[in-house]
């Protein structure tokens, strides 16, 4: 497996897929074009069992999506499910038979928050990782199923909190809010990681498959309605007053590395004329 953005090495059943999106793990086409091609490998293979995400920048896990290309990426998920939209991608890797778990180190926003929440599992850095659903500041729904899994994680105040603020949550307060599994000293997160992955991969995929079916009937939202957050989303963001907050984000130095180590300062600054 030779990706782009992915630096993926296996330990028998189990595979660790590294976020290497220079320069600061964004969501793009070519982000997208390789979790694609990797989900895709790893489920044609039947002895993977598991497969981890991690990223190889202390400070972002992904970012969220990247704005100039909205429709790239978009084009680019298609080529897995069929439909141009994250939302869908995202939920058909909550639906695969792979046990996904995520293990964050860094800050994870928008669509980034949405892949980790599609996971089966989220483990995080408690000194390190940040979470934000930030979308909302901009004047749009989240696009890529948050509003659809941080309601039936948080319950509605908390997710209405979450999402209304667009502000950015500690793991430790991620984990009290429902967000996450776990926020985990850093120097513990590798081998707990490691562990868990290794335990599940030792039982019987068809209990992982079972499992995973019951507990998605239960818990994950139907796919219409991950497709019409992402319809909205496609709307909204091509909206005027969006298209001009986003602008003026940019130039507040949005999608930059530097202003995103504390975006939601820059967030909570702007201002409407």
């Amino acid at each position: 497996m030779n990706f782009a953005t992915l630096a993926v090495h296996r330990e028998g059943p189990v595979l660790f897929a590294s976020i290497t999106a220079q320069p600061m793990n964004l969501l793009g086409p070519e982000l997208v074009r390789d979790l694609v091609s990797f989900i895709s490998q790893a489920e044609a293979d039947e002895s993977v069992r598991v497969i981890v995400f991690q990223s190889a920048d202390p400070d972002f896990f992904i970012a969220h999506v990247d704005v100039g290309r909205i429709k790239a990426y978009r084009d680019e998920a298609a080529k897995l499910t069929g439909e141009a939209s994250i939302a869908v991608l995202f939920r058909y890797l909550s639906a695969s038979r792979l046990i996904s778990i995520a293990q964050v180190e860094g800050r994870v926003r928008g669509a980034g928050s949405e892949f980790v929440l599609a996971c089966d599992m989220c483990f995080a850095a408690k000194e390190t990782a940040i979470f934000a659903q930030m979308e909302p500041a901009f004047g749009v729904v989240p696009g890529g199923g948050g509003a659809q899994h941080l309601v039936r994680l948080m319950g509605r105040a908390r997710a209405l909190e979450v999402m209304l603020s667009a502000d950015d949550y500690p793991a430790e307060l991620a984990e009290r809010y429902g967000w996450i599994n776990r926020a985990l000293p850093a120097e513990e997160l590798d081998e707990f990681v490691r562990s868990i992955a290794h335990r599940i991969s030792r039982f019987p995929s068809a209990g992982h498959v079972a499992i995973k079916h019951r507990v998605n009937s239960i818990a994950l939202a139907p796919i219409e309605d991950f497709r019409r957050d992402s319809d909205l989303f496609g709307e909204g963001v091509r909206e005027p007053a969006v298209q001009k907050r986003i602008q003026a984000a940019i130039k507040a130095g949005f999608q930059t590395r530097d202003a995103e180590l504390d975006l939601s300062l820059l967030l909570g600054q702007l201002i409407d004329d």
